[in-house]
């Protein structure tokens, strides 16, 4: 190759890594969502939850849903379900929300939502999930089966489609009902989170990690003894920040939140993680 040609190769690949770096707009902030039923969002959503919904606030679908008129890897307005396409009102919903509340008028928020009812956490452990996902209950099968047998995968492959787009900021979490009394969870759990790090190229100071309580004990949760293993988990992960459920209102089986308390428990992951970005919470009046 003569010399003028590999001049003009060179800028050529220049402009095109210059060309890539500026269509992802560094004012998207996007966040990862994944666990079991309270992400997936147990209570139905009601029609103030449909309504006025900040066209700054988005959704990338996960899994095809031609009843909503979505389609996988594409971003939409996020009016819920932003779990699959018959799930209900999650975390996620007012999490997005409060964000958009209090940080500046050019900023969009956009969630990944991948959660499965019922799963332990080692369903979303890249290299010991297969087990658990072959012998799982047949109720759990067709969830898993829409992720094509890996909920962790499609989050990465959403994940990494959406990078295109904006720059992943944080990840949440919300599952530990199934591993109840489980003391392993949070090295469960970082083995998970250090996973999506290295396979997204993202870096844990940049990308911390917000775990929820389940149901509090003072709401007569059936799973609250997890909250003391699930309180512990920035001692693993120093990224790391667990969400309070305490007077977060329930469900009648007391292992879920109804529709007020998602709404409750989303804004109250955004006021964790607001400071996280450089932002406060504005007071309410």
């Amino acid at each position: 190759m003569s010399e003028q040609l590999k001049k003009t190769a060179l800028l050529l690949a220049c402009f095109c890594l210059a060309l890539c770096s500026f269509s992802q707009d560094k004012k998207f902030y996007i966040f990862l969502c994944f666990g079991q039923s309270n992400m997936e969002g147990n209570a139905r959503f009601e029609p103030q939850d449909t309504i006025n919904v900040d066209t700054r606030f988005k959704v990338m679908e996960a899994v095809d849903c031609p009843n909503l008129g979505r389609e996988k890897g594409k971003w939409y307005t996020a009016v819920p379900p932003l779990c699959r396409c018959h799930t209900g009102l999650t975390p996620a919903d007012y999490f997005g929300r409060a964000l958009l509340e209090n940080l500046p008028k050019d900023v969009t928020v956009g969630v990944i939502n991948v959660a499965v009812g019922g799963c332990k956490i080692v369903l979303f452990n890249k290299d010991n999930y297969k087990g658990y996902a072959d012998t799982a209950p047949v109720w759990m099968k067709p969830m898993i089966k829409e992720y094509d047998g890996s909920p962790y995968d499609r989050l990465v492959e959403m994940a990494k489609l959406a990078q295109k787009d904006g720059v992943i900021k944080g990840i949440l979490l919300h599952q530990g009902e199934s591993n109840t009394g489980d003391t392993t969870w949070p090295s469960q759990v970082n083995v998970v989170y250090n996973n999506l790090l290295k396979d997204l190229n993202l870096k844990a100071a940049a990308v911390p990690l917000l775990a929820g309580e389940v149901v509090h004990e003072e709401q007569n949760g059936i799973c609250a003894q997890m909250n003391a293993i699930i309180d512990k988990l920035p001692q693993t992960i120093p990224t790391a920040h667990v969400v309070s459920s305490k007077g977060c209102s329930v469900a009648k089986d007391n292992l879920h939140f109804n529709a007020a308390g998602y709404r409750e428990l989303g804004k109250r992951y955004a006021a964790v993680m607001l400071p996280l970005l450089g932002y406060k919470m504005k007071t309410e009046n």
